[in-house]
């Protein structure tokens, strides 16, 4: 079977992110611990998905997303001051440490620590890997019709289509 619309696939992936002309290892899905979703349901990068449409079980992939096709350009003015009465009765975060926020919606997101003053915390906002182009290479490893439950659900419960609840 294809990679389509409302198919659950399983695949490895080993993902390169460029840092200065050499590729970097960042991480990767193994066939022990597989990435498992349902195709097509945009849980997945949308150029990620397109690179893999067609391919069957036994198929191997390579192929290079640009920031812009992947977490976007890095945004100079994604980035935030917090008060430190914030953090008032815990310790403060450190430089490099990542905090899980919330915004006014509901919306959750990470934050990564820039920099620490007398009476900020400065963050930034964007995403990890927001401007850095990705490179993945792997092995399409199953493809399988999704079931109802799973349709339903908007994602796959696993590679054989059974969730470990």
């Amino acid at each position: 079977m294809k990679i389509q619309p409302q198919s659950v696939v399983a695949l490895t992936y080993d993902l390169y992110t460029t840092d200065n002309g050499q590729e970097v290892f960042v991480e990767k899905a193994t066939e022990e611990q597989p990435l498992v979703f349902l195709y097509g349901v945009g849980m997945m990068l949308p150029k990620f998905e397109e690179n893999l449409s067609g391919l069957s079980a036994g198929d191997s992939y390579d192929f290079h997303l640009h920031a812009a096709d992947a977490y976007g350009e890095k945004d100079e003015n994604a980035f935030a001051e917090l008060s430190v009465e914030m953090f008032k009765g815990m310790d403060l975060p450190e430089v490099g440490s990542v905090l899980p926020l919330q915004d006014n919606h509901g919306n959750q997101f990470r934050a990564r620590v820039t920099n620490i003053s007398d009476s900020a915390v400065n963050v930034d906002l964007n995403h990890p890997m927001a401007g850095q182009d990705l490179h993945f290479k792997g092995n399409i490893l199953n493809v399988r019709e999704a079931t109802a439950e799973e349709l339903a659900h908007g994602h796959a419960h696993g590679a054989d289509g059974h969730s470990g609840h």
